[in-house]
């Protein structure tokens, strides 16, 4: 009887129910509180990495990881090196306004001024007309005189046929400003062509509006400039184009069949996004280039300018999805790669406004000057620049995150220092070019398709291929898959636990096999 009682006692006291249910909820509670942490504070004893293809980026010690950009400023030093032994980018030849008057009844400043131009072919690519007024001023006094141009044009042929290309002066009456600082002024765009059709061209020019200038300062010469690319020039660009483009074909290729063997959703997000940009890399270096020479086509001529700005922007969004990328694995089209696109989206746009408007007008009117719409040239520049700004100032936060977040993490922390360091060895040399072919006027430059710049030589051509097409070759070479001993699987996920890290810089900074090196597929069991 007492031995029932007992056991009737212990049945209704369900503490050891009670503690396992609070047991239960806690273990659920801590679950859920780690899975959500996950998301907003990574750390290294956080298990959030994903299974992805064994980059060689893992097994490279300190010394090849720094021989990679030694080789990537190698080459650009090589490049630099034949582009500066390279023949120059333009021909300038000069001819004197006096000279050209002792021909014709005009007078100076006002012409006209008939001149016909040296000979040109299709490697000559583009012809520009460039003016230069001296004065006998002899004070400091800086004079801003706005004047217009009347112009017509006639082509000739091998045959010595005329062909009207600006047929009357009053239709190409066009505006223009004369800086005149003591007994120089500044250089004036006249016409610019934007392809060669002809052997020859005749040019007759007046000025209008400058009577009043020559009386106070007496214009004692106006000299005039044809400037085109060199000929020497363009067959080197076309060689080197197709070497960059035949190079890139073939580190598609290899790269492409590295990973041919693993399934997409194996691929790591670099490698995704490397397979991307090599194919983009292609329509950059124009495979369509040797047709600008054979024909005249607008099309043909826009589409170099419409793949540059492509690959550009690419570029620039594939800095932003990595260092945001690296952070989390949920990449949603809308939440994560829409409000990207929506900020690179405007350099697009401008790049192809740019671009469009500059050939239109290259081949309509060769009278054409920015001048004319300065609206909407400071329209797109100050929206270029805002969107900049807005760009590095997202982009350096995405930076800081990543490394606050993610430098505890072995492979990450590799990840990090391969495209921070790559990024800014492009960045610098992209801005070194820029700044010697264009000064800080890029827009104007480019929007007004003008010369005003001096170009130094070919060097700056090859650099600016060169460090676009080495810059997606290192990534090839680094993000491409490792081949790994047989016993060990070549999926692994990107975030081993950070206490196996502290082996031997031999083995490679990452450490041995841990549990983030499980195969992804176990082999099956028999006895289950």
């Amino acid at each position: 009887m007492n031995s029932v009682e007992g056991s009737e006692t212990s049945y209704s006291l369900p503490t050891g129910s009670c503690l396992m249910i609070v047991r239960s909820l806690v273990s659920q509670f801590n679950d859920l509180f780690s899975d959500f942490n996950r998301y907003i504070s990574p750390a290294y004893h956080h298990d959030r990495c994903e299974r992805s293809v064994h980059m060689r980026l893992y097994s490279m010690n300190k010394r090849e990881f720094i021989m990679i950009f030694v080789i990537l400023l190698t080459a650009m030093g090589l490049v630099l090196f034949i582009g500066l032994t390279g023949p120059s980018i333009t021909l300038t030849s000069k001819v004197s306004g006096i000279e050209v008057l002792k021909h014709t009844n005009g007078t100076l400043p006002q012409g006209p001024y008939i001149m016909k131009t040296p000979s040109l072919t299709v490697y000559n690519q583009r012809l520009w007309l460039i003016s230069v007024v001296l004065t006998d001023n002899k004070d400091d006094e800086i004079y801003d005189k706005s004047f217009k141009i009347g112009m017509s044009i006639k082509g000739v042929t091998p045959q010595h046929e005329y062909i009207d290309v600006v047929k009357t002066l009053s239709q190409t009456s066009r505006k223009r400003h004369l800086l005149c600082e003591r007994q120089t002024c500044s250089q004036v765009l006249i016409a610019h062509i934007g392809y060669i059709h002809y052997t020859h061209y005749i040019f007759n020019v007046s000025f209008y509006d400058l009577e009043t200038f020559h009386k106070k300062y007496q214009t004692k010469e106006v000299l005039f400039y044809y400037k085109s690319y060199n000929p020497g020039y363009t067959q080197m660009e076309i060689w080197f184009r197709l070497i960059y483009l035949l190079s890139t074909f073939g580190v598609l290729c290899y790269f492409a069949n590295s990973l041919r063997k693993f399934p997409v959703v194996d691929w790591s997000y670099e490698q995704k996004w490397t397979i991307i940009l090599l194919p983009l890399l292609i329509f950059f270096n124009n495979p369509f280039f040797p047709l600008t020479l054979l024909t005249g086509n607008e099309f043909i001529g826009l589409c170099d300018g419409i793949f540059q700005v492509t690959f550009i922007c690419a570029i620039l969004f594939f800095w932003l999805c990595i260092y945001h990328g690296l952070r989390q694995n949920e990449r949603r089209l809308i939440t994560f790669y829409l409000p990207k696109a929506i900020l690179v989206s405007p350099f697009w746009f401008c790049g192809i406004m740019i671009a469009k408007y500059r050939h239109i007008n290259e081949f309509d009117d060769p009278a054409f000057s920015y001048e004319i719409d300065t609206i909407a040239f400071s329209n797109i520049k100050l929206c270029v620049n805002i969107f900049t700004f807005v760009y590095g100032l997202y982009l350096v936060c995405l930076i800081l995150r990543a490394y606050s977040d993610l430098r505890s993490m072995p492979y990450f922390d590799a990840r990090l220092k391969f495209v921070s360091i790559s990024m800014a060895i492009s960045l610098l040399i992209c801005f070194i070019i820029t700044y010697m072919r264009y000064g800080f006027g890029l827009i104007e430059d480019t929007f007004a398709a003008d010369l005003n710049t001096e170009y130094m030589s070919s060097a700056l051509f090859m650099t600016f291929y060169g460090i676009f097409n080495f810059y997606v070759y290192s990534l090839a070479a680094v993000y491409s898959p490792t081949k790994r001993p047989g016993y060990e699987s070549s999926i692994t996920k990107d975030n081993p636990a950070f206490s196996m890290v502290n082996d031997s810089e031999e083995d490679g900074p990452y450490g041995s096999d841990d549990e983030c090196h499980k195969p992804l597929n176990p082999p099956n069991d028999d006895s289950d």
